[in-house]
C-alpha cells in the first residue's frame, strides 16, 4: 500500500500573488523563487521541527479572525522577533505566545489569512549539549 510521505505544500489564492509574496520575502525572510513560491527542504529543518496534518471541526473558531477555512504555519528561528517583523509590515498580530512543544503566535498576512509562527522546542539532548559547550 502506498503512503503518504509528508506534506508537499500549501497552496491558496490571493488577489495579488506577487505582492503577497514580495511581503513575506521582506518581512519573513522567505526566498520566493521567480515562478512565485518557496520551496522548504527537509535538511532546513530545525531539530524538533515538522510539518503537522490535522483536520479541524468545521464549527472552530482557531482561524478566527480570519473568515478563510484554513490557516498554515511557517516555522521561525525567533518568535518574538518574527512577530515584531511582521507587525512592522503591518500585519495584524493578535493572541499572546503559546507555549506547547514550543512557542506560537499569530497574525493576519496582508492577503487576509491568518498564520501561525511555532519556534520548536529544542529537544532536551541537543539543549544539554549547549549547555555543557558554554
Amino acid at each position: 500500500m502506498a503512503r503518504v510521505l509528508g506534506v508537499g505544500g500549501i497552496f491558496f489564492k490571493s488577489p495579488d500573488p506577487q505582492a503577497l509574496g514580495g511581503w513575506y520575502a521582506r518581512w519573513l525572510g522567505l526566498r520566493v523563487e521567480p515562478w512565485g513560491g518557496v520551496v522548504f527542504m527537509p535538511d532546513g529543518m530545525p531539530p524538533g521541527g515538522g510539518t503537522v496534518w490535522s483536520p479541524f471541526k468545521e464549527t472552530t473558531d482557531y482561524f478566527a479572525p480570519s473568515g478563510k477555512d484554513f490557516m498554515f504555519n511557517l516555522i521561525v528561528d525567533d518568535l518574538d522577533a518574527a512577530l515584531a517583523q511582521v507587525a512592522e509590515g503591518g500585519a495584524q498580530v493578535f493572541g499572546r505566545a503559546e507555549e506547547f512543544n514550543g512557542r506560537f503566535g499569530w497574525f493576519m498576512d496582508p492577503g487576509g489569512n491568518k498564520v501561525e509562527l511555532w519556534e520548536p522546542a529544542v529537544p532536551a539532548a541537543e539543549a544539554e549539549a549547549e549547555a555543557r559547550a558554554d
